[in-house]
């Protein structure tokens, strides 16, 4: 293998394996040692333009995820060698071969657009930013989330954040999240959202691209799953497509009586650097006109580039004030929470 297209695969091996996938380590391990351009699809990887690691292309991703939405739909003989079972390297490569051969059009079909998943458990990010939002204004939430994919996490307000014998939000919800918490705890002001809007280049409906959401959970984390399947059964939202910052441009607009809120859960660091400085720019100007009847809040947990996990920054206006809330893993295992 290229030591280009290997480097991508290994690199993500071990992104998985720190975030609690033994299996995904092992299948992009194998597929870095033994997938070869005489293999079909290989060349179109091997031959693939640009970046292909896990903060570009995203060429390992597509390919598991390829090999996951035909596990999920019994296709391509994958049933005996992904979890719950458990194989040595020899008989994973041989199942994995046998799918690239005989799915070879489906995977070059998958493989066409990045990876968009919606990591559920990011909204315990979103509720503790909500709840200090609620508490330092005291009105009603417009939500806008740019990078929304299916938009999942619009509907952040409606899960519950366990964190020890506190609960935050509804008790009830069918999304209870319990991440790994260090810290205090976020203020008990409970959020009232009146609106909620997102943005994407390519949303994806969250029942007619089921598959594709669910493929890009990883086959031995089946929680994940779950929390997802409960998310896409609540959502009730469609997210507009369009360019994120056009579409926030016309809802920046201050509304008298409610508090704009507008966040990114690890989608505000694939926005091309000239989008982000416009955006940025646009949104601080906003800020500037911001009162306390008409406040503005921007909330990103994003790569900062810095070990472990992603930072969570809030930025309140009037007054620009900015918050270093912490930093939270990728998938939301844990939180370590500055309050």
């Amino acid at each position: 293998m290229t030591a280009r297209l290997g480097a991508a695969f290994t690199e993500q091996a071990q992104s998985c394996a720190a975030l609690g996938s033994p299996f995904m380590e092992q299948l992009c391990t194998v597929l870095a040692e033994r997938l070869s351009p005489d293999n079909p699809i290989g060349h179109r990887l091997f031959d693939w333009p640009g970046d292909l690691g896990p903060g570009a292309e995203s060429v390992p991703l597509r390919l598991c995820g390829a090999l996951h939405a035909l596990r999920m739909m019994d296709r391509g003989g994958l049933d005996r060698v992904y979890p719950p079972h458990k194989v040595d390297d020899d008989t994973l490569w041989a199942g994995i071969a046998h799918a690239l051969d005989s799915e070879t059009e489906f995977i070059d079909r998958f493989i066409d657009t990045p990876p968009q998943t919606n990591e559920v458990r990011r909204s315990a990010a979103l509720i503790a930013a909500g709840h200090i939002v609620q508490d330092r204004f005291g009105l009603p939430l417009r939500l806008s989330e740019l990078g929304a994919s299916a938009g999942l996490n619009l509907h952040w307000d409606r899960f519950a954040l366990r964190i020890h014998d506190t609960v935050l939000g509804p008790a009830d919800s069918p999304i209870i999240l319990s991440p790994d918490w260090d810290g205090p705890l976020p203020p008990k002001a409970r959020p009232e959202v009146i609106e909620r809007r997102g943005v994407d280049l390519n949303p994806l409906d969250p029942v007619r691209d089921g598959l594709r959401l669910r493929a890009y959970l990883w086959p031995d984390q089946p929680d994940r799953l779950r929390w997802t399947e409960a998310a896409i059964a609540m959502s009730d939202h469609v997210v507009d497509r369009a360019d994120g910052v056009d579409w926030l441009e016309n809802r920046l607009p201050h509304q008298a009586g409610t508090c704009h809120m507008i966040y990114s859960t690890v989608a505000w660091q694939y926005f091309p650097a000239a989008a982000r400085a416009r955006g940025t720019a646009l949104i601080e100007t906003a800020g500037r006109s911001a009162t306390d009847r008409s406040p503005l809040a921007w909330f990103t947990m994003e790569n900062d580039g810095t070990s472990p996990g992603a930072v969570m920054t809030l930025r309140l206006w009037p007054g620009d004030v900015t918050l270093d809330l912490g930093r939270i893993d990728f998938h939301g295992r844990w939180v370590r929470f500055n309050g």
